[in-house]
């Protein structure tokens, strides 16, 4: 499990300021301070409360969560691997849990869906959790099977047609005239098929709404800014998540999933691209809109994510360090076609672990966006950069890498977003990756090569 010590981190926090590295800003994490309380009394749960669940500090000027309405907004899961559901999972079993839609983007799954009890089950300890109440809708068009809606309920009763989605006596409609709209989407699909997907909902989503990008590699954001939402003055409102938590699917159950080890989820919006934006502040939380504040609340109040939240600067660096972990194992592991647990008992390829740090390490100490960061060098360096990598192969031993699954599945990889990116920041700074762009050329071969073997098998009809 990559867990990068987020739960250590989320209960440091509780115990005293965190002192940002940016030092233009104060912590958005505070002890509870209201007079008259202590932070020893209570009952258990409180204590649980007070170390994993934040308290959102308004800076000045900015609308805390105090000013969000008492109804709760509808929320998008748009995902249909291991996270989506632990997410949606997790988000149902709150209390006053907001009305959640889950978002299939095949035909298949809605059917899978209809013919089951309609809950979500989280297996942890060999014990199920089954939650229900969610509502559905496919991103499939459904009209070639003779139906005219994408709601559940047009499934259940052929002389009732719902509406795309229906009214909930939760729903705050106070900000949308459509109730179409989505207001707040969590996104957990594969790196490479967020352009696709987001392009079939894009048309609800407004300034107003909010995604939450619940993947793994970077340059994502930016994609589907240039593809999908190019104009600014109409782009939904980011935030981004890195999840840590070891889930898998249930071999038995499509809408079950395993819950091995207990893990995180930080919170983060994206920094920005341009670097004199980044200069000036301006992505400041300041300008977080209501449906980003109501999501952010909802995920740090949901106990079984165990979800914080860092300032835009932290973020990218966890984001930055999990890349730099993911572009060692992922490819490697292909290569060498062995589990995580297989790289460091091969000395020729814990050499190349070596080489490939040492060119990761130098493009992202050299990141404009993490000059005058303190302790950068010592952060990103290839000593300590390899430390993580070994924990993580150690305690992933007998794990196979996704990029390894897609492969031998043989479907396209997400190399764009992971060591793809490493590439497209050194050639802008000037920096030759040679030992990356060998690597991702490598992969997509594999991926060719894979493919036309399977063509070759399939029987000529």
């Amino acid at each position: 499990m990559v867990s990068y010590d987020l739960v250590t981190i989320a209960l440091l926090f509780s115990k005293k300021r965190f002192i940002s590295s940016d030092p233009h800003h104060s912590s958005m994490w505070r002890e509870d301070e209201q007079s008259g309380k202590s932070e020893l009394a209570g009952s258990e749960q409180q204590e649980i409360d007070r170390l994993i669940i934040p308290s959102f500090t308004p800076i000045k000027g900015s609308k805390g969560f105090e000013n969000v309405g008492p109804k709760a907004s509808r929320i998008h899961v748009l995902g249909e691997g291991p996270v989506g559901k632990l997410v949606a999972h997790a988000i149902a079993g709150i209390p006053d849990p907001p009305p959640i839609t889950l978002l299939f983007n095949s035909v298949r799954m809605l059917r899978l869906w209809q013919i089951s009890d309609q809950s979500i089950e989280v297996v942890t300890d060999g014990k199920g959790e089954k939650r229900y109440g969610y509502e559905v809708e496919s991103l499939a068009p459904l009209e070639s099977e003779g139906l005219s809606a994408t709601s559940i309920n047009a499934l259940r009763d052929d002389s009732v047609v719902a509406p795309e989605d229906p009214p909930n006596e939760n729903y705050d409609a106070d900000n949308a005239a459509d109730s179409g709209v989505i207001h707040q989407l969590i996104l957990s699909v594969e790196a490479r098929q967020t352009v696709f997907l987001l392009s079939k909902v894009a048309n609800r989503l407004t300034q107003n709404s909010t995604i939450v990008f619940m993947q793994n590699g970077l340059g994502i954001v930016e994609e589907v800014n240039e593809k999908v939402f190019p104009n600014e003055t109409t782009r939904p409102g980011y935030l981004a998540g890195l999840v840590t938590h070891d889930v898998y699917a249930s071999s038995i159950n499509p809408f079950s999933v395993v819950h091995k080890r207990m893990g995180t989820i930080a919170l983060g919006t994206p920094l920005p691209s341009s670097t004199l934006q980044l200069q000036t502040g301006n992505w400041s939380l300041t300008n977080m809109i209501h449906s980003t504040r109501y999501i952010m609340r909802t995920l740090t109040r949901t106990l079984d994510l165990a979800a914080v939240s860092f300032y835009p600067i932290d973020f990218f660096q966890l984001q930055v360090e999990k890349l730099a972990v993911h572009a060692v194992i992922y490819p490697l592991t292909v290569l060498f076609d062995c589990q995580n647990g297989g790289l460091y008992l091969n000395p020729p390829a814990s050499r190349v672990i070596k080489l490939l740090l040492a060119e990761i390490s130098l493009v992202i100490r050299s990141l404009p966006e993490l000059q005058g960061v303190p302790n950068v060098h010592i952060r990103f360096s290839p000593k300590r950069l390899e430390s993580l990598i070994r924990d993580i192969t150690d305690s992933t031993t007998e794990q196979i890498s996704p990029m390894l699954q897609d492969i031998r599945a043989a479907r396209a990889t997400d190399i764009k977003y992971i060591s793809g990116y490493i590439i497209r920041r050194s050639e802008g700074m000037g920096i030759t990756s040679v030992m990356n762009y060998m690597l991702v050329q490598m992969i997509r071969g594999m991926v060719v090569v894979k493919s036309r073997r399977e063509d070759q098998s399939l029987p000529v009809q």
